[in-house]
């Protein structure tokens, strides 16, 4: 279900509205398997827009955890040429030197190159050397997003690498500024970042999900315990957890509805898969259902007894007609006793030949104690 939150950050924003936004939420024990689910997103995203399918023109990458060959690398793997990763990717290096620290060792390589440069990848890597500025690190990462190349407006994702490292140097009201500014700019087209929830409050991991659209969460496939027994295979709880991991999707539609998607991510050596286990969803919605004391399904005999019962209103099919009673006479007899009626009254009543007969109403009361009508209120005897 991961190609759903890539389809979503392929769509991209609409008019009037912000950017979708993915936050991949992880803990300890999955780090390993985070950075490849960030990996495999980044390289979706970027070989979406390089083949043109995308809203966006190119990829920004913030890289904090990361060294910007490593994402070049594996997007190497997944098949995206040199001048398609040149094209369409743009990496701002907080890796490196994320304080300027390394600036004066490194001050004679930057004389040789003549600009602020990564000597791996010159055209789409850029380092940054303060990153406790979120002011100029937004700016520098929209200026890199203002570089791709195309008619008419200009969008472009950005992925951010991570939200933890930024907090070892940040305060979080500033970041949440730095992602809202960034969902609400109007060349962006999606975002997405990792953090580590477990090294954080869960008051702050919360804070940056009301931001997303989507959440991903990352769990181990196999969770520890001193009462657990071995693993079959002999493989222990480590490598188990080091190479899969339960991977939970849950996306906000515009409509208010949430969709929880479940899928088990698999990471063998540099290559990222996503597995789908229909059989575990299965079982989560089985155990969702009410435990009650009778049946809610129809045996077959139930189903045939059903459709056999003759409704009230139903059309018979024999060819008589069809009286429906409403609980009231029919016509025909409604007709006939009304004209005896109305006969029998005329008979009683003799008009003179030369007048017509005119309406009267005539009140008889019930009994003799039942008082005259006045103008006095009759609910004066209520006590209101």
């Amino acid at each position: 279900m991961a190609e759903a939150a890539v389809r979503c950050l392929r769509d991209g924003r609409l008019d009037g509205e912000h950017a979708p936004a993915l936050a991949v939420a992880s803990n300890i024990q999955c780090g390993p398997l985070a950075a490849g689910a960030m990996l495999h997103l980044a390289a979706a995203v970027a070989s979406n827009a390089a083949a043109g399918k995308a809203q966006a023109r190119g990829l920004v990458i913030v890289a904090f955890d990361r060294s910007p060959e490593v994402y070049l690398d594996f997007m190497r793997r997944r098949g995206l040429d040199p001048n398609a990763l040149n094209r369409c990717v743009r990496i701002l290096d907080c890796y490196s030197d994320p304080i300027g620290w390394n600036q004066k060792i490194r001050s004679q390589q930057q004389q040789e190159s003549g600009a602020d440069l990564c000597s791996a990848n010159k055209e789409n890597v850029t380092i940054f050397r303060n990153v406790k500025d979120l002011d100029k690190l937004m700016c520098s990462t929209i200026d890199l997003g203002r570089g791709f190349a195309g008619e008419g407006k200009i969008y472009f994702s950005i992925a951010v690498d991570s939200i933890s490292s930024m907090l070892r140097r940040a305060s979080v009201s500033s970041i949440s500024s730095f992602l809202s500014n960034l969902r609400s700019h109007d060349q962006i087209s999606s975002i997405f970042w990792l953090i580590h929830s477990d090294l954080h409050e869960p008051k702050f991991s919360r804070a940056f999900e009301c931001l997303s659209t989507m959440v991903a969460s990352l769990e181990p496939a196999v969770v520890d315990s001193v009462y657990e027994e071995e693993i079959p295979g002999n493989i222990s709880f480590l490598e188990e957890n080091y190479s899969k991991a339960k991977f939970y999707l849950r996306l906000k539609r515009r409509n208010g509805r949430v969709k929880h998607l479940y899928e088990e991510l698999h990471v063998e050596g540099n290559d990222v898969r996503f597995v789908s286990a229909p059989s575990v969803s299965t079982e989560v919605s089985q155990s969702l259902l009410p435990k009650v004391q009778f049946n809610l399904e129809l045996s077959e005999k139930e189903r045939s007894d059903k459709a056999n019962v003759v409704l009230p209103f139903e059309h018979q099919g024999k060819g008589e007609p069809i009286h429906i009673y409403d609980g009231r006479r029919s016509l025909p007899e409604a007709q006939q006793d009304s004209n005896l009626t109305a006969s029998a009254l005329l008979d009683e009543v003799k008009f003179p030949k030369s007048a017509a007969p005119k309406g009267e109403i005539h009140y008889f009361r019930d009994s003799d104690d039942e008082q005259p009508d006045s103008d006095e209120d009759p609910d004066d005897d209520l006590d209101i």
